[in-house]
């Protein structure tokens, strides 16, 4: 039988090592990974110098559709991510409008993915004081898990949990065999704080600093710690910006709470100075930090600590980011399609970084985290998806390369190295060469679950 697609002469990047080989594809799966394959194809990709990477899994972007579709979109958001590499997202019940915490709002998000989305996707259901009994229908309808807020999300209409709802909330998705992601820092302690400095006055990049210190956030990852420890809930501690936050988490898992470790790219490439020069387009929540906790979180991916690399992609209009006053602007950061860059230049080729690491940390963990069979590996019986780099290649971030809706990011001028140059959702091109290729359509990725029936005990796939 003939191939759909050979893949010749790429040097392949596996958990087991990188070496060189050719990939054989048949029915969007990887059928074949042989030195060399002689058989027909019906195409053919020469790779000859590059290296094949799984395709990457953001499990942490907001693509905000519907409802807050002038901010990204499905259809822009995952052209980005296919720019740079990745075929397969993961989609925030926030900042789409409404939220995603039923089960028609999770229907009318998955419609509008189907609809314009380039690269398959997952999607989160929302975790609030609003929602408690809707999460067994958002499991039944196809959720990879819940997603909390510790603090004040930035939209009214999804509320931050409270103790007793992240309790309850967590009970129930142990039971429902499925995990809370938390972003974690102190509601109170920076309201508190940002309150006397609003008082006085302060607007400033260094203003806004100080109204979320590293001990807020690491407050807050010890609380969820706890209760996930009580509840036996997996937990994902979503963007985790500090080395001291990784630190508190590992000593945890350590211990045995089922938890893993998220970082985000611009924790790794920006420090505090960076937000003082280049202002609101780099301000989120929890902020970038000093150069010293910077150093620690770089030690802690390093040594294995950090489970996964994902973007926390949350772009917005641009009069949202304009002003000096950085408690106005948005908080949140374009950058769904630097990710593999960022990690090959300063990662790789800065600090020494393996490339089988950074594929396990994008690809291959979140894959095995959240349930996403086939998916996350070059390895027979897998989907193939694929991304094809340069790693010799150097570019500057210029707008016109951005497939984002509004070209805005702290990316922007700068210098990498390590190129994307094509990218395949189950042995089909949606990027090659700088441009989009706009014909494939995604799907749904459902999570395989284990599920706790009746408080028993039973297990059941």
């Amino acid at each position: 039988m003939g191939l759909d697609l050979l893949v010749r002469g790429g040097y392949l990047v596996r958990p087991e090592g990188v070496a060189r080989a050719d990939i054989g594809v048949l029915d969007g799966k990887i059928a074949m990974i042989e030195p060399q394959i002689d058989g027909p194809a019906r195409m053919l990709i020469e790779a000859t110098g590059r290296y094949v990477f799984p395709g990457l899994i953001d499990v942490h972007v907001h693509f905000n559709e519907p409802g807050r579709t002038h901010w990204e979109g499905f259809a822009s958001g995952s052209a980005a991510l296919a720019a740079g590499g990745g075929t397969l997202f993961c989609d925030m019940p926030l900042n789409s409008h409404p939220p995603v915490l039923t089960r028609r709002e999770f229907d009318d998000k998955l419609g509008a993915a189907r609809a314009h989305s380039h690269t398959d996707f997952a999607l989160w259901g929302g975790l609030t004081p609003d929602n408690l009994e809707h999460l067994g229908e958002l499991a039944e309808a196809g959720v990879m898990g819940f997603k909390a807020f510790m603090a004040n999300s930035g939209i009214s209409e999804f509320r931050a949990a409270d103790d007793a709802t992240l309790y309850e909330g967590m009970r129930l998705a142990a039971r429902l065999g499925l995990p809370v992601a938390v972003h974690a820092e102190n509601d109170t302690l920076t309201a508190h704080l940002t309150r006397q400095i609003r008082s006085k006055g302060g607007a400033s990049a260094r203003d806004y600093l100080a109204s979320r210190p590293v001990f807020t956030e690491l407050e807050a990852i010890q609380r969820a710690l706890l209760l996930a420890q009580e509840t036996g809930c997996r937990l994902h501690l979503v963007h985790i910006s500090s080395g001291s936050g990784v630190v508190l988490a590992y000593e945890a898992k350590a211990r045995g709470v089922d938890v893993s470790l998220e970082t985000c790219p611009h924790y790794l490439a920006f420090s505090e100075e960076d937000l003082e020069r280049l202002g609101a387009v780099l301000k989120c929540a929890p902020p970038v930090r000093a150069r010293e906790e910077q150093e620690l979180l770089w030690n802690g991916v390093l040594a294995g600590k950090v489970d996964l690399i994902a973007s926390d992609h949350s772009p917005s209009s641009p009069d949202l980011k304009e002003g000096n006053d950085l408690f106005a602007a948005w908080g949140g950061i374009s950058g769904v399609q630097s990710t593999l860059p960022v990690l090959l230049s300063e990662g790789h080729w800065a600090r020494g970084l393996s490339l089988e690491t950074i594929s396990r940390m994008t690809s291959c963990h979140p894959a095995q985290r959240f349930g996403f069979a086939q998916k996350g590996q070059v390895a027979v019986g897998f989907d193939a998806d694929l991304a094809l780099v340069d790693l010799e290649a150097e570019f500057t971030l210029n707008q016109d390369e951005l497939f984002y809706r509004h070209p805005q990011s702290p990316y922007l001028g700068r210098r990498f190295k390590g190129r994307v140059v094509h990218t395949l959702v189950r042995g089909q091109t949606v990027f090659a060469e700088g441009k989009l290729h706009p014909e494939l359509r995604g799907q749904l990725v459902r999570p395989q679950v284990r599920r706790e029936f009746g408080g028993s005990g039973r297990i059941a796939e």
